[in-house]
């Protein structure tokens, strides 16, 4: 079985159902974040100039973007790392957000764009999002993961997220205490 997304012609890296992969995922990346990231804390690794992405783009060979292809054009190990997930996504809820992400792209024929030369400085790209609030904000506006998984389950899972985020709120930090406990 030979790899779908490998150009064997050694031209470029991707095939073009592997770079409508790449769109599909680009496509969704913000309102699938529940799904790759999906803790208060999580949001805090998102920061421009760290090895985790900040932004929803592409790259070849560079660990800054949000997806990175590896490989060299014509290799038949050539492929799709998408880098954005955290390590407490529930992995059935990541993997099936990114399929359903992937193959939207492919039934789309979507197109990435050209890749980024420099992923830390693509200030033009759509940033993901910068909390589990936003997020949440970003999934239930998009009808996408609607149709893909079902509205009760989407509004489960915002719910459920909505009562983390509630009971985050209510607690009083050691930050807030150090900020505020002298000064007011």
């Amino acid at each position: 079985m030979a790899n779908a997304f490998t150009d064997r012609s050694g031209k470029r890296r991707l095939t073009d159902l592997g770079l409508q992969w790449v769109a599909g995922l680009l496509e969704h990346a913000v309102s699938a974040s529940v799904f790759t990231t999906p803790t208060i804390n999580g949001y805090k690794r998102y920061r421009p100039d760290s090895f985790a992405p900040d932004r929803v783009v592409w790259a070849e060979e560079n660990r800054g973007a949000m997806v990175r292809v590896i490989g060299e054009p014509g290799s038949p190990v050539c492929h799709v790392e998408n880098r954005v997930g955290d390590p407490a996504a529930n992995p059935y809820l990541y993997l099936a957000s990114q399929i359903a992400s992937g193959i939207d792209g492919v039934q789309r024929k979507l197109d990435p764009g050209p890749p980024a030369e420099e992923p830390y400085l693509a200030q033009q790209k759509t940033p993901l999002p910068a909390s589990l609030m936003d997020a949440v904000a970003a999934l239930k506006s998009d009808p996408f993961f609607t149709d893909a998984f079902g509205a009760p389950f989407v509004d489960y899972i915002t719910r459920l997220k909505e009562f983390e985020i509630a009971r985050f709120l209510q607690h009083v930090t050691d930050w807030e205490h150090r900020e505020y406990f002298e000064v007011y």
